[in-house]
């Protein structure tokens, strides 16, 4: 672990035991974290189902909105390779992922105002995201978790039966509630699956979606808030934007994906001197070089299809309709 990541620790673990709120975000690869005041709006927007730190503004229609994502052959090439690494046993379930160009007539601070989610957050000329996917929810002692995996076209007809009865989601989704569920034993007891396979929908500019989550949850010892910081980095990165085994899956997505990811499948967390809440950075749009990019994907198992998944991949390019 680098020195950043103990200062950034230390502190988290100190305001913790002082019960003083802040707000953090966590990059992918935990090369640049940041803590922020809860009001700081210099540099981040930021909102929870629960608190938020702006002002509501006049949201403006999604409109233009065009999309260019990577040829299906520049995917198929790390879908194959990751395919390789399955079949070798080095990993049960990926979490694969590439940027798309997206061409829109609105600005990012635009595009934060106008859209609607669990968690919207906007560091300022650098990204936005409107994530639907908790991380990590700590409250009167006990920690929970939210997996997500599973999606499917909400129009697509008995899309909810399609969905719970597809064999390789069913497995990606089991895989990943049982890697959560290790996760959390490594910093709390009594850990338990709560909910099983429930099933959201969410609105955006290109149609509806239906999305699988579970709940996990587990018994905090008494002195977690002084280890706060600990807890949440010994989490990183969140089980269901990487994979299992989790060290070995890091290593074939840096090799698959080409590219960083940057704050994309991070977290984002909001402590308020007592609870905590967090979201993990997907549904996320980033400026480089004055051009939009969307950073989407989804899990890989030896039952993937390459033409599903790069579709998933590309319905997933969206903003949640406000």
């Amino acid at each position: 672990m680098n020195k950043k990541n103990r200062d950034i620790i230390a502190q988290m673990n100190l305001l913790g035991k002082q019960k003083q709120p802040f707000v953090f975000l966590i990059d992918f690869e935990q090369k640049s974290p940041l803590i922020f005041y809860p009001d700081d709006t210099d540099k981040l927007l930021w909102q929870t189902p629960f608190s938020g730190n702006f002002a509501k503004k006049k949201k403006l229609p999604v409109g233009k909105w065009e999309i260019e994502p990577a040829s299906f052959k520049e995917y198929k090439k790390g879908f194959d390779l990751i395919q390789e690494h399955i079949h070798f046993g080095d990993s049960f379930l990926l979490n694969y992922t590439k940027p798309t160009l997206v061409n829109t007539e609105l600005s990012l601070e635009e595009i934060f105002y106008s859209g609607k989610a669990l968690y919207k957050i906007f560091l300022k000329d650098q990204f936005v995201c409107f994530s639907p996917e908790i991380f990590i929810r700590i409250k009167k002692g006990r920690i929970s978790s939210y997996p997500m995996k599973g999606t499917i076209d909400a129009e697509i007809p008995n899309a909810r039966v399609v969905l719970k009865n597809d064999k390789k989601e069913l497995a990606e989704h089991n895989t990943i509630v049982d890697l959560i569920r290790n996760d959390l034993s490594m910093v709390a007891d009594d850990v338990r699956v709560d909910k099983f396979r429930y099933i959201d929908e969410i609105k955006t500019n290109r149609g509806r979606l239906l999305q699988m989550s579970s709940q996990i949850t587990g018994k905090l010892p008494a002195d977690y808030l002084e280890n706060i910081g600990d807890i949440i980095f010994c989490l990183l990165p969140a089980g269901s934007i990487s994979g299992a085994p989790k060290p070995k899956t890091v290593e074939i997505i840096q090799k698959a994906e080409g590219y960083k990811r940057g704050f994309y499948t991070g977290i984002f967390g909001y402590f308020d001197g007592q609870n905590l809440d967090s979201c993990v950075l997907i549904r996320y749009i980033e400026k480089q070089n004055n051009q939009l990019v969307y950073k989407s994907g989804g899990g890989i198992t030896y039952l993937s299809n390459c033409k599903t998944e790069y579709e998933e991949m590309i319905n997933k390019v969206y903003v949640p309709f406000a």
